[in-house]
């Protein structure tokens, strides 16, 4: 009855495509979401941030890759999106590279939304090898002149880092918490946000109940040392009601 599903926002995807551009992310099967510098295959040099993503299998190697939406980490505010310098506050949802989408037979409350970058195998190990920068991107609108909206998991408007260098003894990946009842294709805001440029359809926040609820993720990441990262994986988890 409940469901959790990965969708990547395929490069040609707009404001106006919604869900057509998306491509189904099958983790079962060992797919997944993968970077690389100037073109697919190519390596990101170590210290420096992917140019390009695409979808790929588990080791990067796919041939029925799918080019996506790039989201560079630029600094803790801001993004290279497509090639444009953007706010992180005003990067629309559909420029984001993940949508991760929960659906429910019944309309249901999602809440204690996490996400945490982790090494594919021990979900309490960091990922090894490579630094990634998270954002929860909550901005319906394709209008990059307004701001996102206030309802969301973190009140900063700043990338997540999770860093390997962090991986001591007894040391686990820090939970990302993200948006409660974000809405079908998050379009759910909450009762401060007013300004209708913002492209929301519903203002009840927290209670807002739905048969689907989405979020969507900017992902940034750099290799900490030379070679292919495949010890590097995304979990998330949410509880209903």
């Amino acid at each position: 009855m409940a469901e959790i599903k990965f969708y990547a926002n395929n490069v040609t995807s707009t404001a106006a495509s919604g869900d057509a551009h998306q491509v189904t992310i099958n983790h079962g099967a060992g797919s997944g979401i993968g970077f690389y510098g100037g073109g697919y295959g190519v390596s990101v040099p170590v210290a420096s941030y992917q140019d390009t993503t695409f979808t790929t299998n588990a080791d990067g190697t796919a041939t029925d890759y799918m080019q996506l939406h790039n989201t560079k980490y630029l600094s803790s505010t801001g993004v290279n999106a497509d090639g444009n310098t953007i706010a992180l506050q005003n990067l629309p949802n559909y420029l984001a590279p993940l949508n991760i989408r929960f659906t429910h037979s019944s309309a249901v409350k999602v809440q204690s939304c996490k996400l945490r970058i982790f090494d594919r195998k021990n979900i309490n190990a960091h990922a090894s090898g490579v630094e990634t920068r998270v954002y929860e991107v909550r901005h319906p609108s394709s209008l990059q002149s307004v701001a996102n909206l206030a309802h969301r998991g973190r009140v900063d408007n700043t990338w997540l880092e999770y860093d390997a260098t962090e991986n001591l003894p007894g040391a686990t990946p820090t939970d990302m918490t993200f948006t409660s009842s974000p809405g079908m294709s998050g379009l759910n805001a909450g009762s401060t946000d007013t300004d209708t440029a913002l492209g929301y359809s519903t203002t009840q926040g927290a209670l807002h109940e739905a048969q689907r609820h989405d979020w969507y993720v900017a992902l940034s990441c750099t290799p900490q040392e030379i070679g292919s990262k495949t010890d590097y994986g995304l979990y998330f988890t949410c509880e209903y009601l």
